[in-house]
């Protein structure tokens, strides 16, 4: 019995097999695709047989469509893992400060970058303190805007050196991100506490297994306004959502460094503004976390 590659259809997955000289198909159909949450909610599976199979081929048949379904319950229960803001294998994973009181944290992915000094210029106005999480790569190229960051009295937490999605990587990969963009942030002079936020919020493994044997927490987030893309491309849109999102504790997340990002860049001002109005007290991270019950 010959078994061809298996083929990813629109909501499922297609098994071809040839028999001696016999043909068939079965087609393993998925009413929930992609798989929200953490469970299946149901597969139905549909065997479509184009020509009879002895006894034994179809119970080898059945075996491997088994399997089939197994793995892919596997990698798409992984895949939610990795991307779930509330929970990770191992180690401190924070997506908001348990507290009462109205307090929030303005955190910015990536860069420095071409927005560095007009983002500086609205904390300053309003005077908020903001936690920046970069890239060891960008420090690099932009290290007197990372300077004027951490001098201006900004937290700042390590965004990995490359900006690459740290699933399936090997551990020393790993260390080397973390420990490289480390040695950059202190070479800004920021001497507070370097929190960790994985590029795209993707953790598996050894990332958090890693963080976890450093004692140090993973940071995400529980406002995302740039991840719908109906409200990504108006800073109306997108200050209007974390206006109605926001709740005590609350970690905000904005990408404002390069010029693509002029409509979140414009946001930030109208985003401080909105939650003052709400009695809201914009603070860094490690700040924040100081609130939690």
């Amino acid at each position: 019995m010959f078994l061809r590659t298996p083929t990813l259809r629109s909501g499922g997955l297609k098994l071809s097999y040839n028999s001696y000289g016999k043909s068939g198909s079965i087609l393993i159909l998925s009413n929930q695709f992609p798989i929200g949450g953490w469970f299946f909610y149901y597969i139905e599976i549909i065997i479509t047989l184009k020509l009879l199979l002895s006894g034994g081929n179809m119970k080898k048949l059945l075996k491997i469509s088994i399997s089939i379904i197994l793995f892919m319950g596997i990698c798409f229960l992984l895949f939610e893992i990795s991307k779930s803001r509330n929970f990770q294998f191992f180690g401190g994973l924070v997506n908001k400060a348990e507290t009462e009181e109205k307090v929030a944290a303005l955190t910015f992915d990536d860069g420095p970058g071409v927005n560095t000094e007009e983002v500086l210029e609205i904390l300053r106005e309003e005077e908020i303190k903001a936690t920046f999480y970069l890239t060891g790569h960008e420090i690099e190229q932009h290290m007197d805007d990372a300077k004027r960051i951490a001098g201006e009295g900004h937290e700042i937490g390590n965004h990995s050196y490359s900006h690459t999605r740290m699933v399936l990587k090997s551990p020393s990969f790993i260390k080397d991100e973390i420990e490289k963009t480390d040695d950059l942030i202190r070479q800004t002079g920021y001497e507070g506490e370097i929190h960790f936020r994985p590029p795209y919020g993707k953790k598996l493994f050894f990332l958090p297994y890693y963080l976890y044997k450093q004692e140090r927490k993973t940071i995400l987030w529980n406002i995302e306004p740039e991840s719908h893309p109906e409200i990504e491309g108006d800073a109306d849109k997108i200050t209007e959502h974390v206006a109605e999102n926001i709740e005590p504790g609350s970690i905000i997340l904005l990408h404002v460094m390069y010029e693509s990002r002029e409509e979140s860049l414009d946001s930030v001002k109208k985003i401080i503004s909105s939650l003052k109005e709400q009695g809201y007290h914009m603070t860094t991270v490690s700040e924040l976390l100081k609130h939690q019950k």
